[in-house]
This record gives C-alpha cells, sequence and structure tokens, in this order.
C-alpha cells in the first residue's frame, strides 16, 4: 500500500542524508506493517526494513515511541487543524469533517495504535508492563477544546470540560470501531452519525449555557422585597 505523507512535517525533516533516508524508511516500513493490521516492535521494524536493530533503537528506543511517530504521521493535516469561526458547532462540524475521513484512511493504524494502549492497560494492571514505556495518546484532548473554545465563556469550567469529553466519545477511531463492527455501517454512514451526535452535544450544552444566562438575568432584573422591619414595643 502507498502511503503518502506530504502533509506532515516530521522528524526526518529536521534529519539530514542517510539519517533522514533510515528514519523515513522506518516510519514507511511500521506505517506498511500498521495498515496491514499489525503493531509491530522496533524489532520487527528493522528487520522489515533491513535495518540493524542497534539503528532501530536508536531512532525509537521503544514500541510506544515507534507507534507514536507513526501515528503522528497518520493524522497528518490534523494536528494543525484551526478555525476561524466563533461558532462552537461550526468548529467543530469541520474539525469533524477535516478529520474523519483522514481517520478512515489510516484506520488500521489507529486500530493497531489502539490495541497497544489496551493490551499495556491490562499489563498494567496485572503489573507486567515492566519498564517498558507507555503509548500515551491525548491529541483529541486539545483538538476538541479548541474546537468548543468559543463557549470559554459562556459554560463554567466543569460543563467546558464535560462537553469536551463528551464530544471525545464520537470522535476518533473508536467511533469508527462502534459503529462499523456493531452496526455495519461503511465510513460515510458511520461519518454522518459522528457529526449528529457532535453536534447534538454541541446544542445541548449552548442551550444549558443560555439557559443558564436567562437564569441568571431574571433573578437580577427581579424586584427585591422588603424585610418586614421589627415592631417597636411602647
Amino acid at each position: 500500500m502507498a502511503i503518502s505523507f506530504a502533509d506532515t512535517d516530521s522528524l526526518d525533516s529536521e534529519l539530514t542524508g542517510v539519517r533522514a533516508r533510515t528514519h523515513r524508511l522506518m516510519l514507511e516500513t511500521a506505517t506498511e506493517l500498521m495498515q496491514a493490521g499489525e503493531t509491530p516492535s522496533v524489532s520487527e521494524v528493522a528487520e522489515a526494513a533491513g535495518v540493524s536493530r542497534a539503528t532501530a533503537y536508536r531512532y525509537f528506543p521503544s514500541q510506544a515511541d515507534l507507534v507514536d511517530a507513526v501515528v503522528e504521521e497518520a493524522l497528518g493535516p490534523i494536528l494543525s487543524w484551526e478555525s476561524d469561526s466563533g461558532n462552537a458547532a461550526d468548529r467543530v462540524a469541520d474539525l469533524l469533517a477535516q478529520s474523519l475521513p483522514r481517520i478512515g484512511e489510516f484506520e488500521a493504524t489507529f486500530r493497531a495504535a489502539l490495541k497497544l494502549s489496551l493490551e499495556q492497560w491490562a499489563q498494567e494492571q496485572a503489573g507486567t508492563l515492566g519498564e517498558e514505556s507507555a503509548f500515551k495518546r491525548g491529541h483529541r484532548v486539545e483538538l476538541l477544546q479548541s474546537a468548543i473554545a468559543p463557549l470559554k465563556k459562556s459554560l463554567p469550567r466543569a460543563q467546558f470540560r464535560r462537553l469536551a469529553q463528551s464530544l471525545s466519545l464520537v470522535y476518533g477511531v473508536e467511533a469508527l470501531v462502534v459503529l462499523k463492527d456493531l452496526w455495519g455501517a461503511e465510513q460515510r454512514e458511520a461519518q454522518n452519525v459522528a457529526q449528529w451526535a457532535a453536534s447534538v452535544l454541541v446544542k445541548a450544552a449552548m442551550g444549558e449555557a443560555a439557559a443558564a444566562k436567562r437564569k441568571a438575568s431574571s433573578a437580577e432584573a427581579a424586584p427585591k422585597r422588603k424585610q418586614p422591619g421589627k415592631s417597636r414595643s411602647r
């Protein structure tokens, strides 16, 4: 499978000559393996790429480092997403419209990364993870918080956080896994469902904020009742 990373700025752009070519070769090899459904170790990628293990580990000290680099390559332009809109609903819709096709294109890669994350969680719970570097995910947290940034002033901090958390349930490969594996949805249907769910969540949060504002305004506008004075005894 041909993989294009034309939209992505990565570490190999900072390297030169043989180092840059080796780094690129390893990334492309790892991506091809992950797109084929594997979650390769550094040694497995080194063997497939024809690179010595010692050299491979200089670029990627752990499997987590390797998978993280491949995921960042796969995310590509998603990581630099921005919007000039001041409307949170429009911003969220645009983020999903830009992201979901790319996530679908590299779905096998993201599933492989998810598999590693779940395996490491199980190992950590069992106390068998050892000193292996943990694969950390979190790009969607920043992206979703950026998408709903216009609501920061109108939503209390707890509700702003809750909205971002809720949106994370319908944004990412996990949403595609549920819709495709459980419902047999095709990519387009899965995208439409995710877009609809996201819009409902944003509208609900905006409705809550508007209702709270009206309630506060009504409370301020209501005439204050005079407190009855104490009667004086004569």
